[in-house]
């Protein structure tokens, strides 16, 4: 089966955004505005921002919603985003892989939606720099959606309900820049910030027990420096690192946007936010438990050529591992996964 190159798809979706979205790429330009419901912002955390062609609306996000959720997108109608991104694993997925139209085989684990409004770029490789390009993606690639973004714009203009929501969203016919723009709009709406972790950064110096409690303190030492990597409001700088899965990868990671040697078996480093909830781990969805990740990094990893320093044997005890995965568990946020808003 056909694996496409991620140069590929980026530049199908360049020529697709200039060509028939009549986009001009990744726009610095940004509009901030007050957060209403549907887009709830918890405590601590900073506005989302949209593109100036693609501000927030209720009408933009209940459309986005419905796009999400609907298996219109995929060739055969078979599969939609959320067959991949599925609300209760916080918009990821509890298989190693997940298939796309004709059950033909994924390629890499789904990660979490969560927060992905705050993102820099996506996809594994970074090659993607914003939402609405990212969405050309899955709707393209061979082993998931196998369609055209401009046949799928077809389809949905045949249908009075999207016909009728487009307008009402952007006051067009539904078209890419519709499509887009709406599936975007919702995503940047998956924020979750209200894990028993964040209850305790908000002065709810309770929630956390004596293990959960060890556990944190360990995480941000400088014994594990896990937070090297994981730090910060999201739990990850966003870098690209070799954490020495394997001695020999057979996906290659960010070499295959780049081309670079030192590139190889790079992969953007995931958020921990809801990680309890989103096994299996890693790129491949190779370890099913946390505790198998946390076993993977007491023992320093393969000696990969490009594996990262940082990654190194840590010594840990038995009791050491378990409060760290207590931790861990408590970027739990269960208000998010029920949230009334995704169904």
């Amino acid at each position: 089966m056909r694996f496409t190159s991620i140069r590929c798809v980026f530049c199908l979706q360049v020529l697709i955004v200039s060509m028939v979205m009549g986009l001009t790429g990744c726009t610095k330009e940004y509009a901030s505005m007050k957060v209403k419901s549907p887009l709830e912002i918890p405590m601590g955390f900073p506005e989302v921002f949209f593109p100036t062609d693609n501000e927030f609306s209720r009408e933009r996000w209940e459309l986005g919603k419905m796009l999400f959720f609907d298996p219109v997108l995929s060739r055969d109608s078979s599969i939609s985003c959320a067959s991949c991104h599925k609300p209760e694993f916080a918009f990821a997925d509890n298989r190693s892989t997940s298939p796309g139209i004709e059950n033909r085989s994924g390629k890499r684990n789904s990660p979490s939606l969560a927060n992905v409004g705050y993102f820099p770029y996506l996809l594994r490789e970074g090659g993607v720099p914003t939402l609405e390009m990212q969405v050309l993606v899955p709707i393209d690639e061979h082993n998931e959606f196998d369609f055209n973004i401009v046949d799928l714009s077809v389809k949905l203009a045949h249908n009075a309900k999207y016909a009728q929501l487009a307008k009402e969203a952007y006051n067009r016919e539904i078209d890419p820049f519709v499509i887009t723009r709406a599936i975007a709009t919702f995503e940047r709406s998956l924020i979750s910030g209200t894990s028993p972790y964040d209850k305790f950064v908000n002065g709810d110096q309770n929630v956390l027990n004596r293990e959960e409690n060890s556990g944190r303190m360990l995480f941000f030492s400088e014994r594990t420096k896990c937070t090297s990597c994981h730090g910060g409001m999201l739990f990850t700088d966003h870098s690209f690192q070799n954490n020495g899965l394997y001695l020999n990868y057979t996906d290659s990671g960010r070499l295959r946007l780049t081309g670079e040697g030192q590139d190889r078996a790079l992969f953007k480093v995931p958020s921990l936010r809801n990680v309890g909830l989103t096994a299996p781990y890693m790129h491949d969805g190779k370890m099913e438990s946390l505790i198998a990740v946390v076993n993977h990094y007491n023992r320093g990893g393969y000696d990969h050529v490009n594996k990262s320093e940082l990654v190194q044997p840590l010594g840990l005890s038995f009791e050491e591992k378990k409060a760290l995965v207590a931790f861990l568990k408590t970027l739990s946020d269960f208000e998010f996964i029920n949230d009334k808003r995704w169904d």
